[in-house]
């Protein structure tokens, strides 16, 4: 495959998330009128399909340091789009729920084997740049679902939203099939073996680099999950934005987070890793105190509105374009021969976390902005903690 053809993959492959989650934010606030659903009940479409989506990345990295990248992503691709077509025909709340579980468990395949096939083809700091050019195309797709998703809920219904994963696996699914080539060199004949894969994941999850990097990547993913499990509600409802308004602001936050992406790589390209996750440490850290001091400042009112809450986004967004490419290719650097289980790893605790902070966020959510910025503002602290020592201490890698 050519550079041009891996990073078209990579795209697709890491821009399956938003698909799945912007795409369907604007319809939220018309489900849960719909099926006359309670909010904790529509969070749950959201942080079930996160945590299998964690969970899942467990079963699909040691088959894929079995049997090749390629057959998972081929049987990944096609559960997710049955399941996507289940979520546009569910009849009520609970087969939303679960078409949305299974859809996150087969979302895991593509993106576990997007980190994988980077590190199966590139040393870490070049795989850094390759995963920020990846999530650089994720950040494109991101741009085109939010406005997307809001056009179809209002002129088509929510269900027509929910169609728009179903074309996209579809069509990721037959491109696939045509121009991937196995990236797996040497299959780990023993990573399904009970025994083998415990004592692999053992191993990784001891590794500094790989604890360094993924808490990182989970505070990181924590706080942007932050904005996006509450930004329809506060947005749509509790400010009166439109839902064409709403595609815009999040399209253009999409916008900021792709300016990141390239500021990451020039930046791998001067100072290396370690200086690069320190500087956007730093960035991610005022993001924080600025979400807490405009929400507990009142915004929500007129002279604040809608920006008082974006503006702080923004700032954090163009951080996490240089923290997620640095962190997921990072943490499965020292793991050449575990390529597979050191990704799924980094994705179950980055997934796992998010299942605890969606049921908090549910119960906590009260019609205005501070529990969002509350916990903005905790997330943005842990990942500057973390560029600033666990990185700094552990960043470059000594390969396992």
């Amino acid at each position: 495959m050519t550079p041009y053809v891996i990073a078209i993959l990579l795209t697709l492959l890491l821009g399956i998330q938003p698909v799945t989650t912007d795409a369907y934010l604007p319809a939220l606030p018309s489900i849960q009128e719909g099926f006359a659903a309670s909010i904790t009940q529509v969070q749950f479409t959201f942080t079930g399909l996160l945590l299998a989506f964690g969970i899942s990345q467990l079963a699909w990295g040691s088959l894929s340091d079995r049997w090749g990248r390629k057959p998972v992503l081929l049987w990944g691709m096609g559960l997710y789009t049955l399941a996507s077509v289940g979520t546009v025909l569910s009849p009520d709340m609970n087969w939303l729920i679960a078409w949305r579980v299974l859809q996150g468990a087969a979302m895991g395949a593509a993106v576990m084997c997007a980190r994988a096939i980077v590190r199966d083809l590139y040393q870490p700091l070049e795989g850094a740049r390759m995963m920020s050019r990846g999530l650089s195309g994720l950040g494109i797709i991101a741009v085109m679902c939010a406005p997307l998703g809001s056009l179809m809920t209002e002129l088509l219904g929510w269900r027509a939203a929910l169609s728009i994963p179903a074309l996209f696996g579809a069509g990721t699914l037959v491109l696939l099939a045509l121009r991937f080539e196995e990236t797996l060199a040497s299959p780990n004949l023993h990573a399904l073996q009970p025994g083998k894969q415990l004592a692999s994941w053992a191993q990784i999850v001891r590794h500094p680099t790989f604890v360094a990097y993924s808490i990182l990547s989970t505070a990181s993913y924590l706080a942007l999950f932050t904005f996006l499990a509450t930004s329809p509600f506060l947005l749509l409802r509790v400010m009166g934005v439109s839902g064409a308004g709403y595609g815009l602001i999040m399209a253009t936050l999409s916008v900021v987070y792709i300016v990141g992406t390239f500021m990451c790589r020039r930046l791998l390209s001067r100072w290396g890793v370690r200086r690069t996750v320190a500087m956007a440490g730093g960035i991610t850290a005022t993001a924080g105190l600025l979400v807490v001091a405009l929400a507990f400042l009142g915004w929500g009112k007129p002279w604040y509105g809608a920006w008082a809450l974006v503006l702080p986004q923004a700032l954090f967004l163009l951080a996490h374009g240089v923290h997620q490419p640095c962190a997921q290719s990072g943490a499965v650097g020292p793991f050449p021969q575990m390529a597979g289980a050191a990704s799924a790893l980094n994705g179950f605790f980055m997934m796992l976390m998010t299942f605890p902070m969606g049921l908090w966020m549910g119960s906590a959510m009260d019609g205005t902005s501070r529990p969002m910025a509350l916990g903005m503002a905790f997330w943005c602290t842990i990942i500057a903690l973390t560029a600033w020592t666990l990185v700094q201490k552990h960043g470059e890698p000594a390969r396992h």
